[in-house]
């Protein structure tokens, strides 16, 4: 029993490991041919983490709770450790698949709304703050006719990655 409760805390200190020091004993074996890619998938190390500790604590229940000997014990703990691994392997590659929404590019500001915060010239340039993915973003701002300070204006184009033209808001 004393084996299987071993292998069991070996699985969760490997897989402590594989979290803390994220990447980097995946990173040891970059550049070897033969091995580039194996600790990505069904081989990664929270996938063996997971086999090899289920493995060792399936095993002493059995061990501990049963009449049966180690075989029996052995043969039990590997189908819990493979099952721990697919569920491993499984949710690790739903959290992977997870993808954030794109991030927002200056053309996503055609548009949208804002207020001048430095008053625009006509043909001049002033600032604007205008909301960005729900952050406000400050702009220089260009307008073919003169736009008063505080004055609610909408996006008309993209002059550079600083700078926009608006119009101001008819009321």
């Amino acid at each position: 029993m004393t084996f299987f409760l071993g292998l069991g805390i070996a699985g969760i200190v490997l897989l402590v490991l594989a979290l803390v020091f994220d990447g980097v004993l995946e990173g040891l074996f970059d550049g070897v041919g033969v091995l580039d890619g194996l600790f990505d998938g069904l081989l990664s190390l929270p996938v063996i983490a997971g086999f090899i500790s289920m493995l060792g604590f399936a095993g002493a229940i059995v061990l501990g709770t049963t009449g049966l000997g180690a075989g029996p014990a052995t043969a039990v703990g590997v189908g819990a450790g493979a099952g721990a691994g697919l569920l491993t392997w499984r949710f690790s590659r739903a959290l992977m698949r997870d993808e954030l929404g794109a991030a927002p590019r200056s053309e996503d500001l055609v548009g949208s709304s804002g207020s001048v915060v430095t008053a625009i010239p006509a043909d001049g340039y002033g600032e604007v703050l205008v909301y960005l993915a729900g952050q406000p973003v400050k702009y220089a701002a260009k307008s073919t006719v003169p736009i008063p300070r505080g004055a609610e204006i909408w996006v008309e184009g993209i002059l550079s990655t600083t700078s926009v033209t608006v119009r101001q808001v008819e009321r």
